[in-house]
């Protein structure tokens, strides 16, 4: 199947510039260029065309979002400056099982700065001496080589990388769910220790104010109760002092009625 058709084939009714990921495996390129893809594929940012007898790069599309290329078993010799320009933001790229010989082909890979994994296995520099050493002093900014750092350790598969971000968006969902952290909390019991607090302050202000209307409602009920009793003592006093001029006043009418009653006898 030539390369246009596969292409038309994997985009399942999707418009390209919906498309992430592309795979175009052992597929067929004619005169050994890229046919079909273009730059509409801008969100790509995963492609693959291994295995498609492609031996030259003049035709890759400008993408920009491309972070991994596989290119193994295809018949490339040369050529791959052009990968800096139309994929700036490689980090890893799969050239194993081509035919590149020697350094100063690999060295248009500098221009690659965020490049992490190159895989040249199965090429024929692979034979030269020192090989690896070699590349990892032109290539400064690579990590692995061929699957392995400089100390040997293997690479982690795409697979495991995809599961630890996957862990560690359960963690942080576990996290969200378990809900907010021990030192908040202890602020909302300062908080509403300090709220408490506030109330008390305030009903004691109140239970202070309370006895002292209480002790002036006192005081003024003892000095009316007082004022009472002096408005009756001067009652009292005005009552006896009329009772004692009624007395008088009947002695005196006695004593006048006697003596009328004097003067008749004389006479």
């Amino acid at each position: 199947m030539e390369m246009k058709k596969k292409i038309n084939l994997e985009l399942r009714n999707r418009a390209p510039e919906e498309v992430t990921e592309l795979v175009l495996d052992n597929c067929l390129c004619v005169n050994g260029e890229i046919e079909g893809l273009n730059d509409t594929f801008k969100e790509l940012e995963f492609l693959s065309m291994a295995n498609v007898e492609l031996s030259s790069l003049a035709r890759l599309p400008s993408l920009n979002k491309l972070r991994k290329l596989e290119l193994s078993d295809n018949i490339i010799s040369g050529g791959l400056e052009v990968l800096a320009e139309k994929c700036p933001n490689l980090t890893y790229l799969n050239l194993s099982g081509n035919k590149i010989k020697d350094l100063s082909t690999v060295e248009a890979l500098q221009n690659l700065k965020n490049l992490k994994s190159l895989d040249l296995f199965n090429c024929e520099i692979t034979n030269l001496e020192d090989y690896r050493e070699s590349i990892f002093e032109l290539l400064q900014q690579i990590t692995y080589l061929d699957g392995f750092d400089q100390e040997d350790n293997e690479a982690p598969d795409s697979e495991e990388e995809d599961d630890e971000d996957g862990d560690e968006d359960d963690e942080e969902e576990e996290e969200n769910e378990a809900g907010p952290p021990e030192g908040y909390e202890e602020e909302e019991e300062e908080e509403e220790d300090e709220d408490e607090d506030e109330d008390e302050d305030e009903d004691e202000a109140g239970s202070e104010l309370g006895e002292g209307e209480e002790e002036v409602g006192l005081s003024y009920l003892m000095k009316e109760e007082i004022q009472d009793e002096e408005d009756d003592d001067d009652y009292v006093e005005e009552g006896e002092e009329e009772e004692e001029e009624e007395e008088e006043g009947l002695r005196g009418e006695k004593r006048k009625r006697d003596a009328e009653d004097d003067g008749e006898e004389d006479d």
